[in-house]
């Protein structure tokens, strides 16, 4: 393996495939995804909203975000709007996990933490949600009911309000059962600003806990494994986590990201080529629960890339990483909070894994779904 002074300017080629038709890959959260963003979405979005952008009476008019609000939106867990002299936070997400319900959770969890946790990586203090439904004829109006009252539980516990909805039903066979989008809004409080392109280098790398356990407990249910163990998704809202990290020091904090589609391997690639810098971390320091590595070694899956549901990724001053993480270990969501590795401004896009074996290995995001539907 190559040493890392030889890596700089390097990056994993990802060139555009000429692809026809959608596949599975393109919801996976890696390579394929970002190629759909990049190529397809962003440049039909940026057409449409210059228009917007020259509009006087527009709500982003007279705002310093008017002309990146297509790539914040795209590079960040949500958009942040400056609004009447208030920051808002904008988010929203789709559901289409199988099976409907899996250890530790169900697709009405999942809907409300999901959506909640992209606010609060902007450092967003959740306000409200929709909640659209796409329902399936021949649904049981148990399971239906079932999802509803998980997510009203959910929403009250992140003290979150359920604003407004909607309902479509589609024929017999077109829906597996039902799907779930939710959208949020959120306040961002002053002097926050948290964003993949503000870590630096020198910046400490925390994993607030254990990795790959949604990802796994989905697809032992869906397929009928067991793994020596026990594993339970670990959906979870995490805005009273960053609320902690946040009092712990305001601009200490420059990144957050939760490591769902594609796992960390793709949060770190993403903020690394965000910040156009480097990052390094020790494979050995991520925490791995031994049910979660020996389903991965089982399956030939790298945990790296298996998906979290209640897990942040953090990049903090170095001087401020301390009392951050005594802050993450002092809360519930992070008492499990390790810090992995560094940004670097070596290698600049790159992410390199320090192995058990004294080498060094290029980490990339997945080419496309490892494990599909499992969000």
């Amino acid at each position: 393996m190559a040493d890392t002074a030889d890596m700089a300017g390097w990056a994993c080629p990802a060139p555009l495939r000429d692809y026809q038709r959608i596949v599975l890959g393109h919801g996976g959260g890696g390579v394929l995804t970002g190629e759909l963003i990049e190529h397809l979405f962003l440049p039909a979005f940026a057409a449409g909203s210059s228009t917007t952008r020259r509009d006087p009476t527009s709500a982003m008019a007279d705002t310093a975000l008017a002309d990146t609000a297509l790539a914040d939106t795209a590079l960040a867990d949500a958009a942040v709007l400056a609004v009447g002299g208030i920051r808002l936070a904008f988010t929203t997400d789709s559901y289409v996990v199988r099976p409907l319900f899996f250890p530790g959770g169900s697709i009405g969890e999942l809907a409300v933490h999901g959506t909640v946790n992209d606010l609060a990586c902007r450092g967003a203090v959740p306000l409200a949600l929709s909640a659209g439904f796409i329902l399936e004829e021949g649904l049981e109006l148990d399971v239906l009911g079932r999802v509803a009252q998980a997510m009203g539980r959910a929403a009250a516990a992140a003290g979150v309000r359920l604003a407004t909805g909607d309902t479509k039903v589609v024929e017999r066979g077109l829906a597996d059962g039902l799907y779930v989008n939710t959208s949020g809004i959120g306040l961002v409080p002053p002097g926050v600003d948290v964003r993949p392109d503000r870590a630096a280098p020198g910046d400490r790398i925390i994993v607030s806990g254990p990795i790959g356990e949604h990802g796994i407990a989905v697809l032992s249910v869906r397929e009928g494994l067991e793994f020596g163990g026990d594993v339970h998704s670990d959906t979870a809202a995490l805005h009273g986590l960053v609320a902690a990290m946040l009092a712990a020091t305001v601009p200490g904090v420059h990144a957050l990201r939760d490591p769902t589609r594609g796992g960390l391997a793709t949060a770190l690639c993403e903020v690394a080529a965000a910040a156009g810098a480097g990052i390094e971390f020790t494979e050995s320091a991520v925490p791995v629960p031994p049910v979660v590595e020996a389903a991965c070694g089982f399956l030939g899956l790298d945990p790296l890339h298996v998906a979290c549901e209640g897990r942040l990724v953090a990049f903090v001053a170095a001087a401020d990483a301390d009392a951050v993480l005594a802050a993450m270990r002092a809360h519930p969501a992070g008492r499990d909070a390790v810090v992995i590795g560094s940004v670097t401004a070596e290698h600049p896009g790159v992410v390199v894994a320090r192995t058990a074996f004294g080498g060094n290995r290029i980490v990339d995001r997945p080419l496309g779904e490892q494990l599909p539907r499992i969000c």
